[in-house]
């Protein structure tokens, strides 16, 4: 059973095989993944960059925001922010109508909605907007989160309210500075959803996590509140199904009939993983699923670190194989650790080709593997 499972979630999860070419494979993983999780640090690419170089040929770092901003994409919480699928967004925009608050009651603390409202419509005479180019609204108190300090700038602020509100939508990039512009212009005109959000969300929650935990966990994201009674429900529909792993009392939800589902076997190519990939989420699941102990230590004091500041697994032919402490410098990778799994072998051939081949991607030059290890 085990071993079916594990199959079932690297395929599920389109880390068998490649998913697809340059800009449309983007497309295509975002639309099979349900979301993107992102994250700014980028010492081997940007978490966007792993996740999409683990799946996607003839890509190169930055081109997941080129291949799905705008037009295809918009950024919003599920789990926590990510990059979401065009179709997802008229079901944000109704729950953000519904509970304006959400995610921004500190910030409207510092903000009048007559500030909102200037901004929105600034964006809207002049837009697309990067913060830097609006005009001057004012000063406003950082926020600051354990020491983290947001923006003074109303401006930028208001930016950050209306985009959780729906009424813009980052639609691209600017060297380090998010895009924003109006949904209908970015996105298109998209018809108001049928479904109840929650219940619509957590099919869309379980499709991302392949096997999602009943149990509390941030990848229930906005859902907490209403985890039990959305699951009754969607258990009673059949929408969901519930898988339980001999021994373990909590329990998981697969998408109705994922047992069933066709599984793409695992080829031969080493993938390196970003620490937020989907397959990974869950950390207790991949201990029981895979026996591979996965602890993100970039928050941990230095020493307090068994691996390293931003150590990735290495996925082979279906198995985690392997960690890898590595940063790119200079257009090239530098790999200051590795470590080979307990009982795993690791194909050097197979690990230079993935060095190789995310070599490439970072430097902005896809090419073949090399014919021998460096």
């Amino acid at each position: 059973m085990l071993e079916d499972l594990r199959r079932r979630l690297v395929s599920h999860h389109g880390l068998a095989r490649p998913q697809g070419l340059g800009h449309e494979g983007v497309r295509q993983i975002l639309g099979r993944l349900r979301c993107i999780q992102l994250d700014p640090l980028d010492p081997l690419g940007s978490q966007a960059d792993l996740v999409a170089l683990a799946r996607v040929d003839e890509l190169t770092r930055g081109e997941v925001y080129d291949a799905l901003l705008p037009g295809h994409a918009f950024e919003h919480f599920a789990k926590e922010r990510c990059l979401l699928p065009r179709t997802a967004f008229p079901h944000y925009r109704r729950a953000a109508r519904a509970a304006p608050w959400w995610r921004t009651t500190e910030r409207m603390k510092r903000l009048t909605e007559d500030q909102l409202d200037a901004v929105e419509d600034e964006v809207r005479r002049r837009g697309p907007l990067s913060p830097s180019q609006l005009s001057d609204h004012g000063r406003v108190e950082p926020l600051d989160w354990n020491g983290w300090k947001g923006t003074g700038k109303a401006g930028t602020m208001a930016l950050e309210v209306l985009a959780v509100r729906c009424r813009v939508v980052v639609s691209g990039r600017s060297g380090r500075e998010k895009v924003y512009d109006l949904p209908e212009r970015s996105l298109g005109e998209l018809p108001e959803p049928e479904a109840d959000f929650h219940r619509w969300a957590l099919a869309e929650r379980v499709e991302a996590c392949g096997m999602l935990s009943t149990a509390t966990g941030p990848w229930w994201g906005q859902l907490h509140h209403v985890r039990q009674t959305v699951i009754d429900e969607a258990l009673a529909a059949g929408e969901v199904e519930r898988v339980e792993l001999p021994g373990v009392r909590r329990a998981w939800l697969a998408p109705a009939g994922f047992r069933d589902r066709p599984v793409e076997e695992p080829d031969d190519r080493m993938r390196i993983l970003g620490p937020l990939d989907p397959l990974i989420w869950d950390r207790t699941l991949v201990k029981l699923l895979f026996g591979f102990d996965y602890v993100w230590e970039v928050y941990k004091p230095a020493k307090d670190r068994r691996w390293g500041w931003y150590v990735v697994p290495l996925l082979h032919r279906g198995r985690f194989v392997g960690r890898l402490d590595a940063r790119f410098v200079d257009g090239r990778i530098r790999v200051d650790g590795r470590w080979v799994e307990e009982g795993e072998e690791l194909d050097e051939r197979a690990f230079e080709e993935a060095l190789h081949r995310h070599e490439q991607a970072l430097s902005g030059a896809a090419g073949p593997p090399p014919s021998a290890p460096r």
